[in-house]
C-alpha cells in the first residue's frame, strides 16, 4: 500500500472493526419489510435446494402396479402386477462423501450470493438517504447563493442608475442570478428523484430517518472479513469437491439391490367356467458393481480441474482488486479531508471579514449589502463542510457493502 497521510493511517490502523456505532441488524432496518421478506424466502429456497442436493445419493424406491384385462378370443384374461424395488449405491469411490461436501459448499456459496445482493440493496438504500440529506444541504446553500445574487443585482442596479456602471455589468448580474436559480431547480429535481427511489426500497420516512455514522477500518480487517472474498472461497471449495465427485463418477461403484414382486392372473371362458387364480409373489436382493468406460473421462476430469484452478486465480485477482479499492477509498477520503480543512480555513476567514465588516458598517464605511453577503458566504462554507462529511460517509459505505461481521 502506498504511503498515506500519517494521521489518517494511524487512525485507520487503530481501528479493528468497521462501523463501531452500527451493526448489521441496525443497518438491515433501512430496507423495507417486503424486501427483507423476499430475502428470507431466498434463504429458505436455498436451504431446500441444498438439502435436495445433499441427499441426492439416496436412491428413491420404485413402486409399480398394473392392472390389465384382455379378451383375445372367447376367454377373458385378467392380470395384475405390483413391485417395489430399490437400487441403492453404497460405495462410489468417495463420490458419496464428496457429493455431500459439494452440497454443503454450494449452500454456503448461495447464501453468500444472497448476502451480497442484500448488502448491495442496504448500501444503495443508505446511499440514497445520504444523498437526500446532502441535497437538502445543497438546497440550503443554493438559496443563500440566490440571496447573494439578489444583493449583487441590487448593487449593480443602483450603480447603473447612478451612472457608475454600464449596462453590461447589470446584464451579467441578471444572468448570474438566473444561473443560480436554475441550479436550485436542478438540485430540487434531483432530490425528488432520490426520494422516489428511497420510497421503493425503505419503509422509513426520509424526513426523520437518520443516516448511520460509519467508522474507519483497517485494510487487514477489510480483506479478512470481506464477504466477496468469502464468496470466492466458497466457489473454490465447491469446485474442489465437484472435481472429486467427477473423478469418482468414473471409478468403481457398488449398489445394493432388492425387490418384492407380486402378480395375479385369472382366466374365464364364460360366466360358469372359470380357471383357478394364479397368485405369485417373491423377493430378490443382491449386490451390483459397475464402472463406466467413457472416451471422454479424462476430458471431463480435466475440464473440472481447470474450473477449480481458475477459481483460485479469480480469488487472488479479486483480492488485489479489493486492495486497490480500499486504497482508492482512503485517497478519496483524504481528499475530502483536505476540502473540509479548506472550508474550515474559509470559515475562519469569512468570520474575521464579517466581524470587520460589521464594525465598518457601524462606522458608516460599509453597506448592509456587504454585511449580508459575507454573512451568507460564511454559512455556505459551513454547509460545504457538512456536505464533504457526507461524501466521506458515502466512501466508507462502499467498504461496508463488502464487510461481513462475525461470519454473517
Amino acid at each position: 500500500m502506498k504511503a498515506l497521510n500519517l494521521s489518517l493511517l494511524l487512525s485507520l490502523l487503530s481501528s479493528t472493526v468497521v462501523f463501531a456505532n452500527e451493526n448489521n441488524n441496525t443497518l438491515d432496518s433501512y430496507i423495507s419489510d417486503l424486501k427483507k421478506e423476499q430475502f428470507e424466502y431466498d434463504y429458505k429456497k436455498n436451504e431446500a435446494e441444498s438439502s435436495k442436493l445433499r441427499d441426492s445419493w439416496i436412491a428413491p424406491l420404485q413402486l409399480n402396479y398394473s392392472y390389465k384385462k384382455s379378451k383375445p378370443y372367447e376367454d377373458e384374461l385378467t392380470n395384475q402386477n405390483a413391485a417395489i424395488r430399490m437400487d441403492q449405491p453404497i460405495f462410489q469411490s468417495g463420490g458419496i462423501y464428496y457429493g455431500i461436501k459439494f452440497a454443503n459448499a454450494s449452500k454456503l456459496y448461495s447464501d453468500y450470493s444472497i448476502d451480497v445482493a442484500k448488502r448491495k440493496m442496504i448500501k444503495d438504500t443508505i446511499s440514497i438517504l445520504m444523498q437526500i440529506k446532502q441535497t437538502s444541504l445543497k438546497i440550503e446553500a443554493q438559496k443563500l447563493q440566490i440571496i447573494n445574487s439578489d444583493i449583487n443585482l441590487a448593487q449593480k442596479k443602483e450603480q447603473y442608475l447612478n451612472g457608475q456602471l454600464d449596462s453590461g455589468f447589470l446584464d451579467n448580474a441578471i444572468i448570474q442570478r438566473n444561473i443560480v436559480i436554475s441550479a436550485l431547480y436542478d438540485i430540487e429535481t434531483a432530490q425528488e428523484r432520490l426520494i422516489t427511489q428511497f420510497s421503493t426500497l425503505s419503509d422509513l420516512d426520509y424526513r426523520i430517518a437518520t443516516i448511520p455514522h460509519l467508522e474507519y477500518m483497517s485494510g487487514e480487517e477489510f480483506i479478512k472479513h470481506n464477504i466477496v472474498l468469502k464468496q470466492n472461497d466458497a466457489v473454490i471449495a465447491k469446485n474442489d469437491y465437484y472435481k472429486n465427485v467427477t473423478i469418482a463418477k468414473y471409478l468403481p461403484q457398488v449398489s445394493f439391490t432388492a425387490g418384492y414382486n407380486w402378480s395375479k392372473s385369472e382366466q374365464q371362458f364364460s360366466d360358469t367356467v372359470k380357471f383357478p387364480q394364479q397368485d405369485l409373489s417373491y423377493y430378490d436382493y443382491g449386490v451390483r458393481a459397475s464402472m463406466p468406460l467413457d472416451i471422454n473421462t479424462f476430458r471431463d476430469i480435466e475440464s473440472v480441474k481447470v474450473d477449480y484452478l481458475k477459481s483460485k486465480v479469480v480469488r487472488k485477482d479479486k483480492q488485489r482488486e479489493l486492495e486497490s479499492l480500499f486504497e482508492q477509498t482512503l485517497h478519496n477520503i483524504e481528499n475530502y479531508d483536505k476540502k473540509i480543512a479548506l472550508s474550515n480555513e474559509n470559515i475562519k476567514l469569512y468570520t474575521k471579514l464579517s466581524e470587520d465588516t460589521n464594525e465598518l458598517f457601524s462606522a458608516g464605511y460599509k453597506t448592509q449589502y456587504d454585511v449580508d453577503t459575507l454573512k451568507n458566504s460564511l454559512k455556505i462554507q459551513e454547509i460545504d463542510s457538512k456536505v464533504y462529511e457526507i461524501d466521506k460517509q458515502l466512501e466508507l459505505l462502499n467498504l461496508y457493502e463488502m464487510y461481513v461481521n462475525e461470519g454473517k
